[in-house]
C-alpha cells in the first residue's frame, strides 16, 4: 500500500537561465515582430511560442525581448477579450454540453462537466480579482456559442 501522497516527478522543466542564449541569431526587435505577425495571423500565444520554439529556434521569448509573448500581443492591441485557459475550458464544456444532448444518461461526462465549470468559476474569480475580466462579466452556459 501508498504511504505517501506525492504525485510523481516526470515532468520537463526549463532551464535556469536569465539571459538569451548566445546562438540565437534574432534581435528582441525581430522576435517582437514575428510575434506580431503570428499573433495578426490568428494564433494564441501558446501557438506562438511553439511556432517560434519548432520553426525559428527562439526557446523562450521572454528571455529574449524581456516581456511575454501575452504581454507583446496586449501592447499592440492584438489580444482577445478572453485569455487563453479560459476560453479553452470554455470550448471543452460546450462540447462536453452537446455531449449530453446526445447522451443524457452519461453520468461520467455530467461529473466531468461540474469540474470543467468549476474551474471556469475559480479562474472567473481570479480574473475578476486581478482586472482582466470586468466585473461584471458572467459565465453563462447557454448564452456562450461564439467558442465553437
Amino acid at each position: 500500500m501508498r504511504k505517501s501522497k506525492e504525485k510523481g516527478k516526470s515532468h520537463s522543466t526549463r532551464p535556469l537561465r536569465m539571459a538569451a542564449p548566445s546562438w540565437i541569431k534574432y534581435t528582441p526587435e525581430d522576435v517582437e515582430n514575428l510575434v506580431v505577425e503570428l499573433g495578426r495571423k490568428g494564433y494564441t500565444p501558446s501557438m506562438i511560442g511553439i511556432i517560434l520554439r519548432d520553426q525559428y529556434g527562439i526557446p523562450l521569448v521572454k528571455l529574449v525581448t524581456g516581456k511575454k509573448i501575452t504581454q507583446i500581443l496586449r501592447e499592440r492591441g492584438i489580444v482577445s477579450p478572453l485569455p487563453e485557459d479560459l476560453s479553452n475550458l470554455i470550448r471543452r464544456a460546450i462540447r462536453i454540453r452537446r455531449h449530453l444532448e446526445e447522451h443524457p444518461k452519461d453520468y461520467h461526462s455530467k461529473r466531468g462537466l461540474q469540474l470543467v465549470e468549476s474551474k471556469i468559476r475559480r479562474l472567473m474569480k481570479y480574473y475578476k480579482r486581478t482586472g482582466v475580466l470586468p466585473p461584471d462579466w458572467e459565465y453563462k452556459p447557454e448564452k456562450i456559442s461564439i467558442f465553437v
